[in-house]
């Protein structure tokens, strides 16, 4: 019997007689149609067609992966992967989430200071003559006792107090931390935005307590006055938080600035901006204007300016809440300039160096912006006293740029 000579179409080639010719044209329709390919006729010896299946290179890209919608980054899983990659030691978390949890109980406070009638005078005045309020004591307390529980803590100093606290609990604490524990707290009783702002200093041993050391504390603080009045480039870390329609934590450690929103379902402050950058110049200008005829004539002109609709025939928009880090906050987020200047009545301003405008110098700096004081730069200013207080412009750089040109 003769052996057949008949040519095998190969399947490499997908190769297939006439008479299945119009099968396999439906299957490869349908093939290209599933998977994105597109045909190519070919001949083959003894009258074969064969059909070559070629990837599409208009193929859709393959979809990235969805990421998991319950998978939140707390503040306390963030400082944790800061202390991991280096940025930060073990001894500053604890600090840092110390700060964390006096703000959520802060936050509380504030929420029913008008049921709690907490919004009421103390009955006393602070180191910078200024009336309390009982929320003012209260929010003082507060900080000032979960500082002391972390066991890390040196030296304390808040605006409520007219020297640093040395912690005499915890002696082998050396962390320096400074505070204003309810910044805008005037304005409590009218529910307006209000937040406490802190700064965290490098240790120094000249501020450690002996053990063994027989001196009066009373001579310690005043050793350790010296040693609290840092200028703001030595700052390690600085943040506020703001007790709003939401409670947002933003901090700096000098590696940008990080915004985190306080989640009232799990109790944590849940991670919802990376690496803020505030924009290089902004329309939104924030001085309290009812003191306009109290200041400097160079000052009166650059807010003329301002308010000049010019060629454009669009002037900034005047924004004052009237407390610091809420105005800041915005300005952080839409750009644009705060002030609080000098005038005849304060002739360094109001607001306090060491508590408010080097720590949030520190933070308009991580996000790109300025801080000055209408000659300087803020971080640079070496405090004199612990409450010493100095004018304050802060926001995009472009626009305290342009104030210091006016103001030199």
């Amino acid at each position: 019997m003769a052996a057949s000579t008949a040519t095998t179409p190969t399947t490499s080639n997908l190769c297939f007689s006439n008479s299945h010719s119009l099968f396999q044209h439906k299957r490869t329709s349908f093939l290209c149609a599933k998977n994105s390919i597109v045909k190519r006729k070919c001949k083959h010896k003894g009258a074969v067609t064969c059909m070559v299946l070629e990837k599409s290179s208009t193929a859709e890209p393959t979809k990235p992966k969805k990421q998991n919608a319950y998978k939140l980054q707390t503040l306390t899983s963030w400082l944790l992967k800061q202390e991991q990659d280096g940025v930060i030691d073990a001894e500053l978390t604890i600090v840092l989430s110390s700060i964390s949890m006096a703000c959520k109980q802060i936050a509380s406070l504030v929420q029913r200071a008008g049921i709690s009638k907490l919004t009421e005078v103390h009955g006393a005045v602070n180191a910078q003559a200024e009336d309390q309020k009982k929320l003012d004591v209260v929010s003082n307390e507060v900080f000032s006792n979960c500082l002391r529980a972390s066991g890390r803590t040196g030296i304390i100093a808040s605006e409520e107090e007219d020297v640093p606290v040395a912690v005499e609990e915890s002696y082998y604490g050396n962390y320096i931390v400074v505070f204003d524990p309810l910044d805008g707290s005037s304005n409590i009783d009218a529910a307006v935005s209000t937040g406490s702002i802190f700064g965290v200093y490098s240790p120094n041993d000249d501020c450690l307590l002996d053990l063994e050391d027989t001196t009066m504390l009373d001579s310690v603080e005043q050793r350790c006055i010296v040693n609290v009045c840092q200028p703001g480039n030595n700052l390690l870390a600085a943040g506020y938080c703001m007790y709003s329609s939401a409670v947002i934590f933003v901090l700096s450690l000098g590696n940008g600035v990080f915004s985190f929103t306080l989640d009232p379902m799990f109790g944590e402050f849940i991670l919802t901006q990376e690496h803020i950058q505030i924009p290089k110049a902004g329309k939104i200008y924030a001085f309290n204007e009812g003191n306009y005829q109290l200041w400097d004539d160079r000052l009166k002109k650059y807010i003329d300016h301002l308010k000049d609709p010019g060629p454009s025939g669009n002037p900034y928009s005047s924004r004052y809440i009237g407390s610091l880090v809420g105005d800041f906050h915005r300005t952080l987020l839409y750009g644009g300039i705060y002030g609080y200047p000098r005038d005849k009545k304060s002739r360094n301003g109001k607001l306090r160096l060491l508590y408010e405008c080097a720590p949030m110098s520190f933070i308009v700096e991580q996000a790109g912006g300025k801080g000055s004081d209408g000659q300087q730069r803020i971080l640079d200013i070496q405090p004199a006293e612990i409450h010493q207080r100095v004018p304050l412009y802060i926001g995009s750089i472009e626009e305290v740029e342009k104030l210091e040109k006016y103001l030199s």
